[in-house]
């Protein structure tokens, strides 16, 4: 990783899209900072596709895709995506949902997923059921540090173990770790939403794409994109990752999104 400031300023000037994590990248200490929120409606209005890539639930990306200044939000590690359509009949904007599984597979998954968490919660001592697990839809969440005391990295693996035992794809976020039946990840789902909404082959314009993040779930999308970037707390959780965004912000969690906003902006 190097630092952004290093990164050569026709790279920067080249980006169309800006795709994000949330957890630890858009936020810190689980807050969203104004900096953050501030630099994702500069970019907007900048006229960049701005997108959200997170591993949260459908209840919150309902919220976002309505009230926040995006274009689309990415959820559940890529289990749907979520924007606002044109206008409805009553006259305001329709949300519009996109699922990568239907409906039926995914109501039969939700029991055995319940049987999968209670195994975790008896052969993990001091783990959780995450707190927004009833707006999920699609994923299992197991809280590792959000509303728990922090776990060691052997209790994480063990949560990880688990799943992969049971059948589940499972990813390590800053927060949790999350279960999901099926091969979709981040970065699947978002090739997706950016060919059929936005007309955008993902592979044939990774240049003028920028993907923030900060933690395990988000190797998909670092080792893809050029030009990833992570803010600089993707430190804390680098000896669990193989893949390395290319370039590095000075601050943590929201500043850091800042900072990567500014240098996009730069004239």
């Amino acid at each position: 990783m190097r630092p952004l400031a290093e990164c050569p300023r026709e790279r920067l000037a080249a980006v169309r899209v800006v795709l994000t994590d949330i957890d630890d990248t858009l936020t810190t200490d689980g807050r969203l900072a104004a900096v953050a929120y501030a630099a994702l409606e500069r970019l907007r209005a900048a006229g960049l596709l701005v997108i959200p890539v997170t591993g949260r639930p459908a209840g919150w990306c309902d919220h976002i895709a309505r009230m926040w200044p995006v274009d689309a939000v990415v959820g559940e590690n890529g289990a749907f995506w979520f924007r606002m359509g044109s206008e409805s009949r009553v006259g305001v904007p329709k949300l519009l949902k996109r699922y990568v599984t239907g409906e039926a597979q995914r109501t039969r998954r939700t029991e055995r997923l319940a049987a999968i968490a209670a195994r975790i919660l008896r052969e993990v001592p001091g783990c959780a059921i995450a707190s927004d697990q009833p707006y999920r839809e699609a994923d299992l969440a197991i809280d590792f540090r959000e509303d728990v005391p922090e776990l060691p990295r052997a209790a994480v693996g063990r949560i990880v173990a688990i799943m992969e035992e049971e059948g589940l794809t499972a990813k390590v976020s800053s927060i949790h770790v999350n279960g999901w039946f099926g091969g979709y990840d981040k970065l699947s789902t978002t090739r997706l939403l950016l060919r059929e909404v936005f007309g955008i082959d993902a592979e044939a314009e990774r240049a003028h794409v920028v993907f923030a993040g900060d933690s395990p779930n988000d190797q998909p999308m670092f080792e893809f994109f050029p030009n990833a970037v992570g803010v600089a707390n993707v430190r804390d959780m680098a000896d669990l990752m193989a893949h390395l965004p290319a370039w590095i912000t000075p601050s943590r969690g929201s500043r850091g999104f800042a900072e990567l906003a500014a240098a996009l902006l730069e004239k």
